[in-house]
């Protein structure tokens, strides 16, 4: 195959690609849990990402050597997919700095991410993405390592927009525990757990900015947590709505027995899979120019959908057809 003729190359000469995530991120936040997260991520593979947790996970006074035990995880022969992440202290934590020095001083070069919590305004988001950077300098780390910012207060969601349109983002996240409680009591616990949280009207708009703002400036929505720890079809479902009715690509665990439901759920349709295999395949060899396919026009901007949809797919460890796999997938196969 001519490499010059794979879609990467040719789909997204005008526009920055959309991150090819993985469709579940799982938390953890002591050295137990988050060893049991790797061992699970080696056998299922990097269909979801581990997030090692600084923030609610970090022992009171024990910040610096949390951050210690997280860089070590990092580098280990454990992180196999280099498919891990940390989750740091807010910008009112006196730690949040420390955190950023430890982890990626340490393990800069194998982080796949860095997500800031309680973000209350563009001008903190801004202010911890040049931290972030500011950092990697210093340590020789080239790479841009991308942030996830959490939308879980008043003034994060008033700015989502132009939080969004920030460099360096990877993924929007909405905190739905501290937005329900960030009003108060206005808004009842039942909105914390299902179907509350995707009926009322507060939290269901909230969910709508967000992924809307992430959506169109080309990152990727992560919904929340579900409190359902054991009925893995109820966790399913959840993820399903996520997805099918508020457009998002991508949700937090926080229990193994979350992780399949959720990446299960976030899977394209099969039919929709063979599809954008027989689309792709044919647009590959017409040289990315205009096809005919039952009945029906496409060009690039199709073509771009259709790409897409395969990452998810692949990211989701659905069983590609051998030819889709060899000539879009083999580098990562």
């Amino acid at each position: 195959m001519n490499a010059a003729l794979h879609p990467a190359a040719v789909l997204y000469r005008e526009a920055r690609p959309f991150p090819a995530l993985p469709a579940c991120e799982h938390y953890a936040g002591s050295e137990k849990l988050i060893g049991k997260g790797l061992a699970l991520q080696q056998t299922l593979g990097p269909v979801f990402d581990l997030t090692c947790d600084c923030e609610d996970g970090a022992p009171a006074g024990a910040e610096r050597a949390h951050a210690e035990m997280v860089a070590a995880t990092v580098n280990s022969a454990d992180n196999r997919f280099n498919r891990v992440g940390a989750r740091i202290h807010d910008i009112t934590h006196p730690h949040w700095r420390d955190d950023l020095e430890i982890i990626v001083g340490r393990a800069g070069r194998k982080l796949a991410y860095v997500t800031f919590p309680k973000v209350g305004s563009r001008q903190d988001a801004q202010t911890m993405l040049m931290a972030l950077a500011a950092v990697a300098k210093i340590n020789g780390i080239e790479r841009p390592i991308p942030a996830h910012v959490l939308i879980e207060t008043h003034g994060a969601l008033r700015e989502v927009e132009e939080i969004a349109a920030l460099p360096g983002i990877e993924t929007l996240d909405f905190g739905l525990m501290d937005f329900v409680s960030g009003h108060h009591g206005a808004i009842p616990s039942s909105a914390m757990k299902s179907p509350g949280q995707f009926e009322h009207p507060l939290v269901a708009r909230a969910k709508c900015a967000i992924a809307a703002a992430a959506l169109g400036h080309g990152l990727v929505p992560s919904h929340n947590v579900t409190t359902e720890l054991h009925d893995t079809q109820a966790v399913y479902q959840d993820a399903r709505r996520a997805r099918e009715q508020f457009g998002y690509l991508r949700m937090w665990s926080i229990h193994p027995n979350q992780v399949q439901p959720i990446v299960d759920a976030m899977r394209p349709q099969f039919d929709e899979v063979n599809e954008a295999v027989a689309i792709l395949l044919a647009a590959q060899a017409a040289g990315w120019g205009p096809i005919r396919h039952d009945g029906r026009l496409h060009d690039r901007a199709s073509y771009r959908y259709y790409w897409e949809l395969l990452q998810r797919a692949h990211t989701t460890g659905m069983d590609l057809p051998a030819g889709a796999r060899q000539q879009f997938f083999s580098a990562t196969a």
